[in-house]
């Protein structure tokens, strides 16, 4: 009996230690530093397919898109932001709020679907937003551009959702050389990035969009192979951000893997590792 009572006290004693190390990583995650995979290459060459890094939530503040969605498909949950911090929601406010500077790649709940989509911050409230022939134009001035040479990547399948690039060159074969346009953009604010091109479509050439008050106006660095604020979410795009709905500011690639699993130790991108963002 006393064995047995021994067993029963250590097993609690490990459900309550696992208990507490998960509410102490929730909040560490909701009020600190969220974990990001790059899923996609609307953010290339700024930033990879298979990048990971860490989301700085005390950049902005906290509104009830800081608060984790829980999905966990194969055993059926489903716990959204808004059930977890409703009570933060709905006057587009942010706790201990700061204002994000035009150029930050931020994290951010889309508007409608709930999802977190990361991108480059480019219209600031009040702001009137144009793409002209493929080039951003901010308050009817054109962004400064200088050649970047080109971006080049082996056209293969890349990562978890093994998603083929697309590539100004096509038709490439798989295994071949793609490559896209590169450019210096310069904002009206001084900072600098790259950015790329594949072809001319038709969000290279806009209406204006006028950024509401409370509102932001995103863009991804690979501007062919975006979605992003230049298409509302009615069309499958993303519109414009509310300020609650901001997460955080990601600010250096902490790790990089271009296979499917970071565990395959031998796609490992050595030199991203702690690379710092632009």
């Amino acid at each position: 009996m006393a064995a047995e009572g021994r067993k029963s006290g250590a097993l609690w004693e490990t459900v309550k230690t696992v208990f507490w190390a998960l509410v102490i990583a929730g909040i560490f995650r909701t009020l600190f530093f969220q974990p990001f995979w790059i899923p996609s290459g609307s953010m290339k060459d700024t930033l990879l397919i298979g990048d990971f890094l860490f989301v700085n939530k005390m950049a902005y503040g906290y509104s009830y898109a800081s608060c984790p969605t829980i999905r966990i498909a194969s055993v059926g949950i489903d716990i959204d932001a808004r059930k977890l911090c409703g009570f933060l929601d709905g006057d587009n406010t942010r706790l201990f709020g700061s204002e994000p500077e035009r150029g930050d790649i931020i994290v951010f709940r889309h508007p409608q679907q709930g999802t977190d989509f990361i991108k480059r911050l480019i219209g600031l409230p009040g702001d009137r937003i144009q793409m002209k022939g493929g080039v951003l134009h901010i308050n009817d001035a054109p962004v400064g551009l200088q050649p970047g040479g080109s971006f080049s990547e082996v056209k293969e399948r890349q990562g978890p959702l093994q998603s083929t690039p697309r590539c100004e060159n096509d038709p490439v074969g798989l295994g071949g050389a793609c490559l896209k346009s590169r450019q210096i953009e310069t904002l009206p604010n001084g900072r600098s990035h790259s950015i790329l091109n594949i072809t001319r479509q038709s969000t290279d050439d806009t209406g204006v969009y006028t950024v509401p008050a409370g509102h932001y106006f995103f863009m991804g660095d690979n501007r062919d192979n975006s979605t992003d604020s230049r298409v509302p979410p009615a069309a499958g795009g993303v519109g414009f951000v509310p300020y609650e709905n901001l997460i955080g500011r990601a600010s250096r690639v902490i790790f990089s893997s271009s296979g499917r699993s970071m565990l395959y130790f031998w796609t490992w991108r050595g030199d991203r590792f702690f690379e710092k963002l632009k």
